[in-house]
């Protein structure tokens, strides 16, 4: 499809307030500290997953970037502090706190567009008890949704072989999560996005042409596909199924000529359709014009797809909502405190110990990711305490915020960038469609506190 936008960088955006992106018990929770005079203690909170959704081999850290503008913009307005004391959401010493809240802690993770396993610290916040606490609820949602969208990209750009991939899922999510898709869906190997909004904030580049609508507007298809031609060159891309594609191909080469740019496929059987599409072009000189194919895909459609003529891949529905995995099913745990409200106390492991299947480790953890003998990653090593020596070098996480101040913002290109070169450092079993279980094991070198 025809590119409307290069990469360019991102405008500027007023970023509204995200104070009110929480659940109400967090703030109830800070008025109970408060009153107990351990609002302040210092803690240590962690982003990680349980387990990887069923049949997974990998997760994609995506929304990092997202993660610390929500941090620097969480500032409760004033109509917020007054609707929180309209609705006795909590009392005024409460409210009066939050009206001076600034995050001043610390954070570290894993950079975004990195691969990341079952209990991998993928975020890790420290600071008071209540200001890091009040994190929670925006930090998760952020990153459930991003990372599983990246996660879905990831498989469909491994599924695509290097064959550019198009984000067009906005018109399947709500507005504001499609331009959280498609930066996500980016950061996971995807080349461009039909979202303008996306385009706008995020500096991704913009496709498209036109719909079933155009050609149905005209009395034939010979009108529509003149009509785009005239406007935007021979280059453009000519949608050929909505009435016989073969017929539509022989107009738009007639039309267009042989260096028509390409024809779009959005129905149909398309590994038969696309050969006899790559046939006829061929036959009628057009043998640079591409084949873009959409139509309900996901990674294992376009995985059926390789051997096919098709040059680009657009996806939407199942992209925009995980390809069946919608979240990342991230939790944020407390694992430390400190013994005491002094601020030199030390800290205390801490871990919720019920049965089911929800318990964690305590303990502020580091990770790094062992190679084998010929720098293949071979497990993921999370622990408590000291850095093995051998693998100080191979330790994963990354400061983040410092002190309250943002200090590991980064261009999106380079979470894209990362990501393809993780991608391809795991082991080749990383890449199978087929259900099977995380590629690397996790390993703890903790007391399990």
């Amino acid at each position: 499809m025809d590119s409307t936008s290069a990469l360019r960088p991102p405008h500027q955006v007023d970023v509204p307030s995200t104070a009110l992106f929480t659940d109400h018990y967090e703030l109830t929770m800070i008025q109970a500290a408060l009153r107990a005079g351990t609002a302040h203690r210092r803690s240590v909170f962690e982003a990680f997953t349980r387990r990887l959704p069923e049949g997974r081999r990998y997760g994609v850290v995506a929304g990092t970037g997202r993660v610390l503008e929500a941090i620097e913009n969480f500032r409760f307005e004033p109509a917020m502090l007054e609707f929180l004391r309209e609705r006795r959401v909590v009392d005024d010493r409460t409210v009066d706190w939050l009206a001076d809240y600034r995050f001043s802690g610390d954070v570290h993770g894993y950079p975004e567009g990195e691969v990341y396993f079952p209990g991998s610290p993928v975020l890790r916040v420290e600071g008071g008890f209540a200001e890091c606490v009040l994190l929670e609820t925006v930090i998760l949602s952020v990153l459930n949704h991003d990372s599983a969208v990246a996660a879905a990209a990831s498989r469909m750009s491994s599924a695509a072989g290097g064959r550019p991939l198009i984000e067009m899922g906005a018109r399947r999510t709500h507005e504001l999560a499609a331009v959280a898709a498609s930066r996500a869906a980016y950061v996971g190997g995807f080349d461009s996005t039909s979202d303008l909004a996306a385009g706008y904030r995020w500096g991704i580049p913009t496709v498209g042409t036109s719909a079933h609508a155009f050609t149905l507007l005209h009395d034939n298809e010979t009108d529509a596909f003149r009509a785009q031609v005239d406007s935007l060159g021979a280059g453009t891309t000519l949608l050929v199924d909505t009435y016989d594609v073969t017929e539509a191909v022989r107009i738009a080469v007639e039309t267009a000529g042989p260096e028509l740019g390409a024809v779009r496929i959005d129905s149909g059987d398309l590994l038969l359709v696309a050969h006899r599409v790559r046939r006829q072009l061929d036959e009628l000189g057009a043998h640079r014009t591409r084949i873009v194919v959409t139509s309900d895909l996901d990674e294992y459609a376009i995985a059926s797809l390789a051997a096919a003529p098709v040059d680009a891949y657009g996806v939407g529905t199942q992209l925009v909502t995980g390809s069946g995995h919608p979240t990342c099913s991230m939790v944020y745990k407390l694992v430390a405190r400190a013994t005491s409200d002094a601020p030199d106390a030390p800290l205390h492991p801490v871990a919720k110990r019920s049965t089911g299947g929800k318990t964690s480790i305590g303990g502020a953890k580091w990770a790094a990711r062992r190679p084998d003998a010929s720098g293949v990653p071979e497990a993921e090593v999370v622990g408590t305490g000291e850095v093995p020596a051998d693998l100080a070098d191979h330790l994963m996480q990354v400061e983040l915020v410092r002190g309250g101040e943002v200090v590991g913002r980064e261009p999106l290109t380079a979470a894209r960038e990362r990501h393809l070169r993780s991608r391809e450092r795991l082991p080749l079993s990383a890449a199978q469609l087929s259900r099977g279980e995380a590629v690397l094991t996790t390993e703890y070198l903790t007391d399990r506190g």
